[in-house]
């Protein structure tokens, strides 16, 4: 069976979806869409350059709506990132106002093509934007899903890693909420070679869980700092995702989904398959950590309400 794949936003971090999509052989088809036709071509012969010193043949489609119909999933890599500043505060929403626009106009054009299969929407603020696209593509919304907190859970292992000399991959756990500023690190869901991060830290006082969560909370503004823009991190959670739909794994990651707990996308772990999401996985979580949820998931919920009201 054909494995098909569509980019919507060839930016930074577009681009580096594309490539590892291409490169890594994961899809047979490859739709590539972009305003800017001349870049857009540009990356399309940049790749179709790569093609013959690759291992696997990847069919390359530009600017074509209609093919989407039988895509299996869509990446919505749609953004602004000249809008975000070297300031203190380091709001995603400061790209509300071009995204939600974005997500109207494609989302409706996605809708109209016939699409079927699962939206994987990168765009910040990633839960606000993940909403208005299930709302204009008309997709269940268990087929449309926001890439999230496995950005951030993925940076908590990271640092983690680094403070307890491990391989990042020797950590589990999640974060959780918003992919924002109110998004945080459920400790009592983390374990570093299965022994739980709470009781390594009361044995160990320079495992310190409060500045580790600011530093992950942080991680993004770090790279924006250097480069004004990041791709590699969001792009290989991405991929991470799309490839977990295309091969059905059922595997269980922490991404936005609608919770009708808080009538708003905010990210949690699910199971993943080729459908969307195939399972929600309930969590023990203690009561600050479900207060912190509850928190993060009404901020959100009340910023997607003002944009929807606003796109109407």
């Amino acid at each position: 069976m054909t494995r098909k794949v569509a980019v919507i936003g060839l930016g930074h971090v577009g681009t580096a979806i594309s490539n590892y999509l291409i490169f890594s052989g994961a899809t047979d088809e490859l739709v590539l869409i972009d305003k800017n036709e001349l870049k857009l071509n540009a990356e399309a012969t940049d790749f179709a350059d790569a093609a013959a010193n690759l291992t696997s043949h990847t069919k390359i489609i530009v600017n074509d709506y209609a093919a989407l119909a039988d895509a299996d999933v869509i990446v919505s890599a749609l953004g602004n990132i000249s809008q975000q500043n070297d300031d203190a505060k380091h709001d995603r929403f400061v790209e509300l106002a071009f995204n939600q626009a974005a997500a109207k106009e494609v989302g409706t054009k996605i809708k109209e093509s016939g699409f079927n299969g699962v939206l994987v929407s990168i765009s910040n603020p990633c839960d606000v934007i993940a909403a208005l696209f299930q709302k204009f593509s008309g997709l269940p919304e268990d087929q449309v899903i926001g890439t999230g907190t496995l950005l951030d859970s993925a940076r908590m292992k990271k640092a983690v890693g680094q403070t307890l000399k491990v391989d990042p991959r020797s950590v589990s756990g999640y974060n959780l909420g918003e992919h924002g500023n109110s998004q945080f690190t459920a400790w009592s869901t983390v374990r570093v070679l299965d022994q739980p991060i709470t009781k390594l830290a009361e044995e160990d006082e320079d495992i310190d869980l409060a500045a580790l969560n600011e530093t992950v909370r942080a991680g993004g503004y770090t790279v924006f700092h250097g480069k004004h823009y990041t791709n590699y991190g969001i792009a290989s959670a991405a991929v991470h995702l799309v490839n977990a739909i295309l091969s059905d794994s059922h595997e269980e990651l922490p991404v936005s989904y609608f919770h009708e707990k808080y009538g708003t996308y905010i990210s949690s772990p699910v199971v993943i398959s080729k459908k969307g999401i195939a399972k929600k996985v309930p969590l023990d979580l203690t009561p600050e950590e479900q207060a912190k949820l509850q928190k993060s998931a009404e901020y959100v919920k009340n910023r997607f309400d003002t944009a929807y009201a606003e796109l109407k």
